[in-house]
């Protein structure tokens, strides 16, 4: 079966942990035997060979202007929460470069399959292309395009109209799923496909404390608390620098390393400042997938406090969440968005409302104080994604779900 995806994030380079998920997605659907062609847009950092992991990828140019190179690889919006203003004029000449794209790929060699990634911007022109070669259309909604529509009637519109004429629908989340529906998608085309993790890769065996306390300067034996992701609102981790006040209180050790990067930096640094925690927030930047492997599977907590931003983006189904449950870490995440559909408080994860830093640091305070709990729930969370939530199981229901919108 031959698929033409398009996406408009993918990993910039080796290690760079820019929406990884698409790039599994396409591998696992190449490795079930597809062959799979991903329209992606050019960026200054865009570092990989034409071929990769069976994955031929096709990169457009799209800005006439270096102050135009805006269009996707998260750098459209600011913090995921207001749209930068050289993202409008970037727009129609992204939108018009990826439908020729498209076109051009469609010509050369005529997929079976549509497949793209985000609703919005991608399901425009993937919607054309479609309509123009008679071309099955799929669609997977990953979060923030299900948010942009909710927010702005055209987008809405535009979304409504891309469900109503697309084959079939994924949602990574119950959440986004519901969220979809009310949005215009058909109930009859939409389905819930929460991600994947490679399990090889993030597993309990790569926890190494002596080379995190000396890589990252911390005391021997102190209580480690990782969170992992883009510096945006979303993510919460404001709250959980917040939460590090109580846990200090009683740890006076503890540290938090919070690997990532994105345009909320500072603002860590100075809430840790005003909150007299600095010297126990440890932000590295971004580090490459075998370090922070190792980072999380050394950690005694790992932290996923996400939430809903003031523009209502939210995580659909946060990848670092099943990196760190593939890890055996006992797990402290907010009760939002795809988090419950994966973890049960209690069970294999100790879940706490939303925005709630109290409840944040009381849940961590508990596990430090804890060592059996952590193992167990460690252990339940690993065995919770090794039931069902690694890529391979992923892309298989994917390419079944292919086939089914194939033979209609």
């Amino acid at each position: 079966m031959r698929v033409l995806m398009i996406a408009t994030s993918y990993p910039k380079f080796v290690g760079d942990a820019t929406a990884p998920f698409i790039g599994e997605i396409a591998a696992g659907v190449a490795a079930h035997g597809c062959s799979v062609r991903l329209i992606l847009p050019s960026h200054r950092q865009f570092d990989h060979p034409p071929v990769e992991r069976g994955v031929e990828l096709i990169v457009y140019k799209y800005a006439p202007h270096p102050s135009l190179a805006v269009w996707g690889y998260a750098e459209s919006l600011h913090a995921d929460v207001g749209v930068r203003r050289n993202t409008l004029f970037a727009l129609p000449f992204g939108l018009i470069a990826s439908l020729f794209t498209l076109i051009r790929a469609i010509v050369q060699e005529r997929p079976d399959i549509i497949h793209a990634h985000w609703v919005l911007p991608n399901g425009l022109p993937a919607l054309i292309a479609s309509k123009l070669f008679g071309i099955p259309l799929v669609i997977s909604m990953h979060g923030s395009d299900v948010s942009m529509a909710e927010r702005n009637r055209m987008f809405g519109w535009i979304a409504r109209l891309i469900f109503r004429s697309a084959a079939a629908a994924t949602a990574c989340s119950g959440d986004l799923h519901r969220r979809a529906l009310a949005l215009g998608a058909l109930p009859t085309k939409t389905i819930v496909l929460p991600y994947g993790v490679t399990v090889e890769a993030f597993s309990p065996e790569y926890a190494d404390r002596k080379w995190v306390f000396a890589h990252f300067g911390m005391p021997e034996a102190a209580p480690l608390l990782v969170a992992v992701g883009r510096f945006v609102h979303k993510k919460g981790f404001d709250i959980l620098i917040r939460s590090l006040v109580a846990i200090r209180h009683e740890y006076p050790t503890a540290r938090l390393i919070l690997a990532g990067y994105g345009d909320l930096r500072t603002e860590y640094q100075q809430q840790a400042d005003i909150l007299g925690v600095a010297d126990a927030l440890i932000m590295p930047g971004q580090l490459d997938r075998t370090d922070v492997a190792r980072l999380i599977a050394s950690a005694d907590i790992y932290c996923v406090p996400s939430v809903l931003d003031a523009s209502g983006n939210v995580d659909g189904l946060p990848n670092t969440l099943l990196e760190g449950m593939s890890a055996g870490r006992a797990v402290v995440a907010s009760a939002i968005a795809g988090i419950p559909d994966v973890l049960t408080d209690h069970i294999d994860a100790l879940l706490v409302p939303p925005t709630d830093s109290d409840a944040l640091s009381s849940a961590c305070l508990d596990l430090l104080r804890d060592n059996d709990l952590r193992v167990r729930l460690g252990v339940a969370a690993r065995q919770r994604v090794l039931a069902g939530l690694t890529w391979p199981a992923m892309t298989q229901t994917l390419v079944d779900l292919y086939a089914k919108v194939r033979s209609k």
